[in-house]
């Protein structure tokens, strides 16, 4: 259970404090006011005693007034400007006042009348000094910083780490630790409460196949949590109005901001419409794996047959299916194949290849035999005991050996009629 947001204290004198810290923005403007007003009868007063101009009574007394409102109206336009802009805009005039003063040595020392003179003088003393308070204002004035590395408290949260909440597909298939080991994840990784719990589920499932990934889900996590350098949290956060495990992923990483590791398909398009980062494991692993091209050769372990009479399947390293035409008859066997196609699918790829006729692969049927499967006889010998195979009149030709001896008498073997 959380605590209160409002507690009710028994003392009167921190009440009492409160409510003047309350007040105290109200009374600071108030103050502000009063200065405002001790300016505008300032002015007035000022204008109607000395009379500037040769005015005297009200109309002093209304351009103390006119003066007044111009620096209101100055000081409510410099209330929101920055401190860069603002000896931005004092440097600026500076500067302006010094232009003027040049153009007012070279203007002194020119022959024009003395109202020519003083014309250019106040023209280009108004001109520079607007010109350098308008541009020092707007481009500002920055002080150099002395290069202080800042303390992990001052950087702001989102730099320090970057929130990735796991799914419970991504810690039942367990390949997530490998990739955290590499240090191929930045950040810290989230546990929900709620994926926490259907992983505990299917841990006490009464099917053992699917205890045995609970199991193996909670044995990653235990891992990902001793690793050091990784932070794993278990948040608490929880949408009790939504029902689904894989929807509470999606609104809770709006919420938080966060990516989504996943290797669910279908969450991983969910995620994606609604505009969540997510992180699929099945993906990095088919970017992964080594590029194949049809016309090269691999060799492969054929497991099981295929759909076809004459499919053989076998698998990779990385899991891709290899599915040899004409291996049926060669499972449990190591051969050559040749790729012919490679298929993509959502799941991954797909290699289609054929046996290697040129390899030494073949069974020991069709190794010194025909491709009928009728078995060929060494039935004759040379006369330094070499032996030679010989065919059964069904096309296939003796290959005489490098030291035969083309003399010498054949030699029968038992059970051949004479």
């Amino acid at each position: 259970m959380g605590q209160p947001r409002y507690t009710q204290t028994d003392n009167p004198s921190q009440a009492a404090s409160t409510d003047t810290g309350a007040t105290s923005p109200l009374k600071r403007n108030l103050d502000f006011w009063a200065l405002r007003g001790a300016l505008l009868g300032s002015s007035i007063a000022l204008c109607y005693t000395l009379n500037p101009f040769g005015l005297q009574g009200l109309p002093a007394a209304g351009l103390g007034f006119f003066v007044a409102m111009i620096i209101l109206l100055a000081e409510l336009r410099l209330r929101h400007a920055e401190i860069s802009g603002l000896m931005g805009g004092a440097i600026g005039s500076l500067l302006g006042l010094l232009a003027a003063l040049l153009v007012t040595l070279v203007v002194s020392r020119t022959s024009e009348p003395e109202s020519t003179k003083s014309f250019f003088e106040f023209i280009s003393l108004f001109a520079f000094s607007f010109l350098g308070l308008v541009l020092g204002s707007r481009k500002g004035f920055h002080l150099p910083r002395p290069s202080v590395p800042a303390s992990p408290a001052q950087l702001p949260a989102t730099n320090l780490f970057s929130l990735k909440l796991l799914d419970t597909s991504v810690l039942i298939d367990g390949r997530i630790a490998d990739i955290c080991e590499t240090h191929f994840l930045d950040g810290a990784l989230g546990v929900p409460r709620f994926v926490l719990h259907e992983l505990q589920l299917v841990a006490d499932s009464s099917d053992s196949l699917k205890r045995q990934r609970g199991r193996r889900g909670l044995e990653v996590l235990q891992r990902m949590q001793k690793m050091p350098g990784l932070e794993v949290r278990i948040l608490e956060e929880d949408i009790p109005s939504v029902p689904s495990v894989d929807q509470k992923l999606v609104d809770l990483g709006r919420r938080l901001n966060a990516k989504i590791v996943t290797n669910d398909f279908n969450l991983n398009k969910v995620a994606r419409v609604q505009g969540i980062a997510v992180l699929n494991i099945n993906e990095l692993a088919n970017a992964l794996k080594p590029a194949v091209l049809p016309g090269e050769s691999m060799r492969v372990l054929i497991l099981r047959e295929g759909k076809e009479s004459s499919q053989g399947v076998a698998y990779l390293d990385d899991g891709t299916m290899v599915v040899v035409d004409g291996a049926r008859r060669l499972i449990n066997r190591t051969v050559d194949i040749l790729v012919t196609s490679i298929h993509q699918t959502p799941a991954g790829k797909m290699i289609f290849g054929r046996l290697n006729e040129s390899s030494d692969q073949l069974p020991a049927h069709r190794q010194g035999g025909v491709s009928n499967g009728t078995h060929l006889r060494p039935e004759i010998t040379a006369a330094n005991g070499t032996h030679i195979a010989t065919g059964n009149g069904i096309g296939a030709r003796p290959e005489p050996a490098a030291n035969f001896d083309p003399n010498a008498r054949p030699v029968y073997s038992d059970n051949d009629p004479a």
